[in-house]
């Protein structure tokens, strides 16, 4: 999406887990060696304040480049090598990037390799982001973007909100000491990623909002992406113990499952509690559903106790990618029937495909929380998925 260009993908990778812990790397660190210099061109700023993803989105002239030395396909193996500590406690390698490199991102920017690095420890001690590199490619003779996700939680506030923010980075190569001299931020969230972006310091204020999660395990996920109306996840696997419900919004059924994990099973064992109770609709009028309690992630099918109920039946989600979309508030069948629209009319516009029915999670106990700091969701999934772009 950084570029409307043919992209040459020169080291895809899989991605790794993400929620909001920070990720580890195995990859080897590749020392840094700067390619030799060759004749110099002029560099100029070129932006396009109509389109979101423009052709040329670095701060380098990318026309007609003489013959260089430059190793552009070298600099994206060292990218995926090094941006991976981007805020851990090795850093990135400083000698990769001119003492001139220029930053920008929707509210943010920075003309230096001091202020550039002084951003990241200012977001590293504030934030405590969890970066995710999901891939890197060359998309000019001096340009390399990249794609990722941060996950960051605002540490100065009592609860802590989660921010989220998924895009792309669009790295200038200097063609004279083949260094990076630019690095501009698109977030997916936001339509206008100029540098002051109202729209993007409103994003980051609506994400401080306060959404009470508990603090017990939940299903393992990684966010994909992030558009203004709703999150892509890939899910791990996991297993839930379920029976019939009467509704999306309904608690129909919630005491049988909720037993089997107190203690009504085979072996009278007592299981953990996690979070979120999901209620799932299989049809297109979102009237058969299922209400499940999610078991943890350590217990598998052949150690789990049989249910006594013959209603209750244990199965195993394969996990997959689902679109989600989070609200607060009471969970009432109308008000999840119309996110239900709003998340499928949204998934539909962006070009991708949702399956039949839905899914309600609900991570607070109604009794003891108060509604308006209520987290919950409707999930989607979806037929496929590409971050290729």
């Amino acid at each position: 999406m950084a570029s409307t260009h043919a992209h040459q993908n020169l080291r895809p990778i899989a991605a790794s887990g993400l929620t909001s812990h920070q990720l580890s790397t195995t990859r080897p660190v590749r020392l840094y060696f700067p390619p030799r210099s060759f004749k110099s061109r002029s560099i100029a700023v070129k932006t396009n304040q109509n389109l979101k993803w423009a052709v040329r989105l670095s701060l380098v002239d990318q026309s007609s480049p003489p013959q260089s030395t430059v190793d552009v396909e070298w600099l994206v193996g060292f990218l995926y090598d090094d941006l991976p500590h981007l805020f851990d406690d090795q850093g990135i390698d400083r000698t990769a990037y001119d003492e001139q490199v220029k930053f920008r991102d929707p509210i943010t920017k920075h003309d230096t390799i001091s202020g550039y690095l002084f951003n990241i420890s200012m977001l590293k001690m504030v934030f405590r982001p969890a970066f995710q590199l999901h891939w890197v490619k060359q998309t000019g003779p001096y340009e390399i973007t990249t794609r990722w996700t941060m996950v960051m939680k605002f540490m100065p506030l009592p609860w802590k909100p989660e921010l989220v923010f998924t895009g792309t980075s669009v790295m200038g190569i200097n063609p004279e000491t083949g260094k990076f001299c630019s690095h501009l931020d698109l977030w997916d969230s936001i339509k206008n990623n100029d540098y002051f972006s109202l729209e993007g310091f409103l994003d980051v204020l609506k994400q401080l909002r306060i959404y009470k999660t508990p603090d017990l395990e939940t299903p393992k996920y990684q966010i994909l992406k992030r558009t203004a109306n709703y999150e892509v996840r890939r899910y791990s696997p996991f297993i839930v113990v379920e029976t019939n419900g009467d509704k999306l919004s309904g608690s129909t059924g919630f005491n049988d499952v909720a037993g089997y994990i107190f203690g009504k099973n085979s072996k009278t064992e007592k299981i953990p509690m996690t979070t979120p109770v999901f209620t799932q609709a299989y049809d297109n009028e979102l009237k058969k559903v299922s209400i499940q309690i999610v078991l943890p992630q350590d217990k598998d099918m052949s150690s789990l106790p049989d249910p006594n109920q013959e209603t209750l039946d244990l199965r195993k989600v394969e996990g997959g990618i689902a679109a989600v979309l989070k609200f607060s508030g009471k969970p009432t069948e109308d008000i999840v029937h119309e996110k239900e629209k709003e998340l499928h009319t949204s998934l539909i516009r962006d070009g991708l495909r949702p399956k039949i029915g839905c899914l309600l999670a609900r991570y607070n106990d109604p009794g003891q929380t108060w509604s308006f700091i209520m987290r919950n969701e409707v999930l989607i999934w979806l037929e496929e998925f590409s971050l290729d772009s």
